[in-house]
């Protein structure tokens, strides 16, 4: 078997920019590394960056021609572990109530492997109860969770709500990529 390959969704928080850093990580590390991102996350950070980190084209559209199985389901069959971070409460809400509506939650949801989420927002957000009941389905659900930590967030407020720090998410991944199985 080849090495490892690793599905990474950015979704439009301001923590986006970290999603560079931990795909360049990733690749240092010798995994196969492709890259997901949202119309919202491509207003924080260029795919052309990303492409370029993890020397693949990142997937944006639900209908690339380059994936005639529909590129939802060859990207998941791919995958052995997607994590997505930044996960903001618009992708935690989707994807806790079943709403596969774009690339990044159609993909997820056609995956049988782990699934790690490292999410970021504002702290009156993660603290809404809305959010923490989603995120409290998406673990019964069996979605790994990694964050968020407590610091200085991007509102210019102190609290909990900041992505965990690329470093973190890596070693997760390494961590879980042996339960992937595939």
């Amino acid at each position: 078997m080849g090495r490892p390959e690793v599905l990474i969704g950015i979704t439009g928080g301001v923590a986006a920019y970290k999603a560079a850093y931990l795909a360049s990580r990733l690749v240092q590390q010798g995994l196969g590394v492709t890259v997901v991102m949202t119309q919202a996350a491509q207003r924080f950070v260029r795919p052309e960056l990303l492409a370029a980190l993890s020397g693949r084209k990142v997937v944006t559209d639900l209908f690339d021609p380059d994936y005639p199985l529909g590129a939802h389901i060859q990207l998941a069959q791919q995958a052995q572990l997607i994590c997505v971070a930044p996960a903001t409460a618009a992708f935690l809400a989707r994807l806790a109530n079943g709403l596969a509506e774009d690339l990044l939650t159609t993909t997820v949801m056609a995956f049988s492997g782990p699934v790690l989420l490292a999410p970021a927002m504002n702290a009156q957000m993660w603290n809404h109860p809305a959010v923490q009941r989603n995120v409290g389905q998406l673990r019964q659900d069996g979605y790994h969770f990694l964050g968020p930590e407590e610091g200085w967030l991007s509102c210019r407020q102190q609290g909990p709500g900041r992505m965990a720090e690329p470093e973190q998410i890596a070693q997760e991944i390494l961590r879980l990529l042996p339960q992937a199985g595939k």
